[in-house]
């Protein structure tokens, strides 16, 4: 079965190179200097950052240069090609599984921050409902429409970031960084196993890019797009060391945001830097919502294409609603995170070199056409 390739399902692969980072960048980066600073000494963390981001760079170059090779058609069209039916059916509703504990633990995450900062005394199930609602109305639609925020949302939240590391400046002090290259061996790998747990979500590649015109040009923006996520880690954690220390932000559970907190703009011309930030990054993670949503429903209607999307959409609402409750309290939530974290990662790379595999023997030529 090929896409519906008309007017409103049909995107660029520029749409491409703003999906990956705005699926990419979502809560995890408000613990990343934590998680990072635990394992690591000083600055040394940019090393593990750097190191994770170029094995997810490479990854995401490899499923959409997979992807690119069968044009138009839908993961299930071809996976079950190399893998048979049967197999690729399990795969995709693998990946549909990933989607919806994703958005459910996104909408989780948001709640209890939101309900921690901004709405103490609003209970946890209305934020959820009421941020759910909003990613529903999101993906209803045209798909078209869910690059488009990509698009317009992306560039807000790069610009006041890089506001909110600029500010920092002052606060920062050299010695925080230095010494240098005084971690251990064991402290690298635990930091690059913590660090690799940030770049999930470049498996959307093996379902969006069979909506793109250009699919040959898809595998050197997507690796572009995941590359500026590299950038961006660096330049927020490196920041959070330079302020607070790694002693003090080992401890932080929350660092970037306590980071927004202790900065203040000149002149008293916007008092609470927070309040923007809270803004921009309920912005983040509503991007990242919105996607993992939309292929877990993309890959459910690969698998039911007799039902409306709409209808798998509702359907699947009150489930995630359902998982985002679940958690007591926000240790339960963080290990139930890093399972489907190791899940996400480990199934998105078996998949790709499974599929790899399988090209290569059954004749990818062929295949492709």
């Amino acid at each position: 079965m090929s896409m519906n390739k008309n007017s409103d399902e049909q995107i660029d692969s520029k749409d491409i190179m703003v999906a990956v980072p705005s699926m990419v960048i979502a809560v995890g980066i408000l613990t990343l200097p934590n998680i990072i600073a635990q394992s690591t000494r000083f600055s040394d963390g940019w090393i593990v950052i750097v190191l994770t981001g170029i094995i997810a760079v490479f990854f995401t170059w490899v499923i959409a240069k997979l992807a690119s090779k069968f044009p138009s058609q839908s993961f299930l069209t071809y996976s079950s090609s190399l893998v048979s039916r049967p197999v690729a059916i399990v795969l995709t509703l693998l990946f549909s599984l990933q989607g919806v504990v994703i958005t459910a633990y996104e909408i989780r995450m948001i709640t209890d921050i939101s309900h921690e900062y901004l709405f103490e005394k609003t209970p946890i199930e209305v934020i959820a409902l009421s941020f759910l609602l909003i990613v529903i109305y999101a993906i209803s639609g045209s798909r078209i429409g869910v690059f488009r925020l990509n698009i317009l949302f992306l560039p807000i939240i790069l610009v006041i970031t890089a506001g909110l590391i600029f500010f920092s400046i002052s606060y920062m002090k050299i010695d925080h960084l230095l010494p240098v290259f005084t971690t251990d061996i064991k402290g690298y790998i635990q930091g690059s196993i913590d660090a690799m747990l940030a770049y999930i979500g470049f498996s959307i590649l093996f379902f969006y890019v069979a909506l793109t015109k250009d699919p040959k040009k898809v595998p050197k923006r997507a690796a572009i797009g995941m590359s500026s996520v590299i950038v961006f880690y660096l330049a927020l954690y490196l920041t959070s060391i330079a302020v607070f220390g790694v002693s003090v932000t080992e401890v932080l559970r929350l660092p970037i945001i306590e980071l927004a907190k202790s900065v203040e703009i000149p002149g008293g011309f916007f008092e609470r830097m927070e309040s923007l930030f809270f803004v921009i990054w309920v912005t983040a993670i509503f991007t990242t919502t919105m996607m993992a949503f939309d292929v877990a429903v993309l890959a459910l209607q690969s698998i039911f294409s007799k039902v409306n999307k709409r209808n798998i959409v509702f359907s699947l609402s009150p489930f995630i609603l359902f998982l985002s409750m679940i958690p007591d309290n926000y240790l339960e939530m963080q290990n139930i995170g890093d399972f489907f974290s190791y899940y996400s990662y480990g199934l998105a790379i078996f998949v790709a070199l499974l599929l790899w595999v399988m090209y290569g023997i059954r004749g990818g030529k062929q295949h492709g056409k």
